[in-house]
């Protein structure tokens, strides 16, 4: 991995020197645009408008609307004079209790690094913040934009979250938050065993991207002259009201996960070890 920023996390009279590294990747395919009748790629130019003059990517700058609604254009040293621009601090502003902070203003993460040559700074903020069970709230500037952040461990590394501004999470307005529904018990308790059968640990390695995975299958397809997948049968659609149907729906669903865990758990190559949906009910 290639870092992509260097400074130091402040932690009120301490300095802890990191590398910052961005914690994700894609894995999508790469591809470009082309013209659908022959392929011929498709080139992009910048361009002034109303005539055929190409600019320079260096002679860009980016306008910006002020309040009386003005353009004013700020060139990348115009935003380089920002006073937050100047400090290559992560600055740790407080601690909060981890279950505080909602996955919704989650957003970039970022690996950190310790960059001195004794890492044992970098250690014992590590733990110390593993122990609190915290989060560390920071604020720093990554490519001239101020970035709120949580600073949480993760397999012994320290990984900045950066955090949506307030603003930036719409409100949900929705007509059904205003309505009365009636919930009978017997449906939630049904509703809640269905939750408690399919109950289990987190583990991100039995998942796998089905888009992905079927896109390869029809570029290989497309490339052979084959056809990837067959025509769907179409479904037919059920029939009956929503909110009848919805006890009845809730019981066949757990009816199918108990008739399916003894099956399960009968397999030869396991005979000892229950399913995860097993395990998970025991555990609810």
């Amino acid at each position: 991995m290639r870092s992509i920023w260097k400074g130091d996390l402040s932690f009120g009279l301490v300095n802890v020197p990191v590398k910052v590294y961005s914690a994700t990747e894609s894995h999508d395919r790469s591809s470009h645009q082309v013209d659908a009748k022959d392929g011929t790629r498709i080139r992009y130019r910048r361009v002034r408008e109303g005539t055929d003059t190409e600019v320079e990517f260096s002679q860009i700058a980016n306008a910006y609307e002020s309040d009386d609604g003005q353009p004013v254009i700020l060139t990348k040293e115009d935003l380089a004079t920002l006073p937050v621009n100047r400090s290559p601090e992560i600055e740790i502003l407080e601690f909060v209790p981890a279950d505080q902070v909602d996955p919704i203003y989650f957003d970039k993460a970022y690996y950190l690094e310790p960059a001195s040559k004794s890492p044992k700074a970098y250690t014992l903020l590590a733990q110390a913040l593993e122990s609190t069970d915290r989060l560390a709230i920071a604020m720093f500037t990554l490519r001239t934009r101020t970035r709120l952040a949580a600073l949480r461990v993760i397999d012994g590394v320290m990984t900045l979250q950066t955090l949506l501004w307030p603003d930036e999470v719409r409100k949900p307005e929705f007509a059904f938050l205003d309505q009365d529904v009636q919930i009978r018990p017997q449906e939630l308790e049904m509703a809640s065993s269905l939750i408690d059968t399919m109950a289990t640990d987190f583990d991100p390695t039995q998942f796998e991207d089905v888009f992905e995975k079927e896109l390869g299958k029809l570029i290989e397809a497309k490339s052979g002259g084959e056809q990837a997948f067959p025509e769907p049968t179409a479904e037919p659609e059920a029939e009956g009201d929503e909110v009848a149907d919805l006890l009845a729906a809730l019981r066949a669903s757990v009816s199918k996960k108990a008739d399916a865990e003894p099956a399960e758990a009968a397999k030869p190559s396991q005979p000892s070890k229950p399913s995860k949906s097993a395990k998970g009910a025991k555990s609810a």
